[in-house]
């Protein structure tokens, strides 16, 4: 770090203002949510049309978030992250003033353009905090994804129970503005990491079409059947565009993500525990709603109402932003290796209590404050491993890579648990719900998600000297997993 920097600049205010930023764009994933079931009737479509209100995000976000990624480190993160605020802000008011399905879409394609502001603060926070603090601003800002999800769900379905839907996406928008407006003023100008390189276009084309095609086949395969021609042939698009794209990303000179980095055990095995987090974290996100919101005469149904059933699962976001400093503490003294780890384990543990207290709200309460323990520290470590691991130059492109295997494990999860429930069922009332041995089945593959992603950690090497150019401040810890 610049030691004019850091004479200038009061991190805590620099953190404080990412964090929010990042609280911002992750509140934009389950902004709808409460909307779900009433999108095709507000906005005079099929219910298969609504579903891209909320597909589209995703797959926009999935292609962005990586691209703004290498942009950060080729134009300046501050730069980036200003450019991320518009499109949430102008997506947001275009979502406010929609009355049908098309400028619906096109809104909350805008808003998923905005979901870089995660990684590219990440990365920034390694250029203006000072090394003890560290370890604390990543997990706060790392954290934020998830804080942001579970946070926005109890507020999203306050609005939309007791004001006008459209409250949503002004309320939205002007977050978004106030955001952008705290970056420009508080966020201070950092050295380009990559200046004299160029953007690689074909990459980001490249990825573009494999990111989309892979993630379409995944959210939308148990709709289209996953046997069906349209799915295997969308999936085997993003086979071939993948690995064409791959062979140009090792051939060009400066690539939008270098794979040979990428394909470093500490890296690879990081991602790939990242995967397993995703889908641990989602599928108790996805289970806990319905658990909550089914019908007593199911039998296992709690029968609470929307806006209580976000109540209940709120405390575990608020857990989730108590415990990120102290995952901060934890990798400043053991590494980023013990957080990651346990932060899995937790997860874990937290499914294992949800089997026996699934029953009552309260139980399920308590489960969430436990899981979402556990991803505060997961969250937390993951990119404390990757900047740990990539040159200087290349710090918000591989933060941003790393984001996008968290949202490819929830889409990975979403769809698996999604599965599950769709094919385990139970008819009451001449209405047909997802059984309890469903949702039980669903908590076992998250419980199961969780240790696999606590095995992969345990094997992610100890960092090398010669492994990055300019390890991050949290590797540089005496004592080592």
């Amino acid at each position: 770090m610049d030691d004019g920097t850091e004479s200038t600049v009061r991190p805590g205010r620099v953190v404080a203002t990412l964090a929010l930023a990042g609280t911002v764009a992750a509140l934009m994933q389950t902004l709808v949510t409460p909307l779900i079931a009433e999108l095709p009737q507000l906005l005079n479509t099929s219910p298969s049309n609504a579903a891209w209100v909320v597909t589209v995000t995703l797959l926009v976000a999935g292609v962005c978030v990586p691209v703004s990624g290498r942009l950060g480190d080729l134009m300046g993160k501050r730069r980036m992250l200003l450019v991320c605020a518009v499109p949430l802000a102008v997506g947001s008011v275009v979502c406010a003033l929609s009355s049908t399905v098309v400028p619906m879409i096109v809104g909350r394609g805008l808003q998923g353009m905005g979901m870089g502001m995660v990684p590219l603060g990440i990365a920034l926070i390694r250029d203006v905090v000072p090394a003890e603090r560290l370890s604390s601003a990543i997990a706060l800002v790392s954290a934020s994804m998830g804080i942001g999800g579970a946070i926005g769900l109890p507020v999203a379905a306050a609005v939309a129970e007791y004001a006008d839907w459209r409250a949503l996406f002004w309320g939205a928008a002007v977050l978004a503005v106030i955001s952008g407006v705290l970056i420009r003023a508080v966020v201070p100008e950092v050295p380009v990491a990559a200046r004299g390189q160029r953007f690689d276009l074909p990459g980001a084309l490249g990825l573009a079409v494999g990111l989309v095609a892979l993630l379409l086949g995944i959210s939308k395969g148990a709709d289209w059947g996953w046997s069906s021609r349209t799915t295997l042939g969308v999936l085997a698009l993003a086979v071939l565009a993948l690995a064409v794209w791959g062979r140009w990303e090792l051939r060009t000179r400066d690539p939008l993500i270098d794979l040979r980095t990428t394909a470093r055990p500490r890296v690879l095995l990081t991602n790939a525990a990242s995967i397993l987090v995703g889908v641990g974290m989602y599928a108790f996100m996805l289970i806990a709603p319905q658990l909550l919101q089914f019908p007593e005469e199911t039998g296992f149904g709690l029968g609470q109402s929307m806006l209580a059933a976000g109540l209940w699962l709120a405390p575990g976001g608020v857990m989730m932003m108590i415990v990120s400093p102290l995952a901060g503490k934890l990798i400043s003294a053991r590494g980023p290796k013990p957080a990651l780890v346990l932060g899995a384990l937790i997860i874990s543990l937290g499914y294992g209590l949800a089997l026996p207290l699934m029953d009552s709200a309260l139980g399920l309460m308590a489960v969430g404050i436990v899981t979402s323990s556990g991803v505060g520290l997961a969250y937390g470590a993951m990119p404390a491993l990757i900047m740990s691991s990539v040159p200087l130059s290349e710090t918000a492109a591989a933060n941003g890579f790393n984001s996008l295997m968290r949202s490819l494990g929830t889409t990975i999860g979403a769809a698996v648990v999604g599965v599950v429930l769709a094919q385990m069922t139970v008819t009451v009332g001449g209405h047909t719900f997802a059984s309890e041995d469903g949702f039980r089945t669903g908590l076992v593959i998250g419980c199961g998600a969780a240790l696999l992603a606590a095995a992969v950690a345990a094997l992610i090497p100890a960092p090398r000297s010669t492994e990055a150019a300019e390890p991050a401040e949290p590797e540089q810890a005496p004592a080592r997993a």
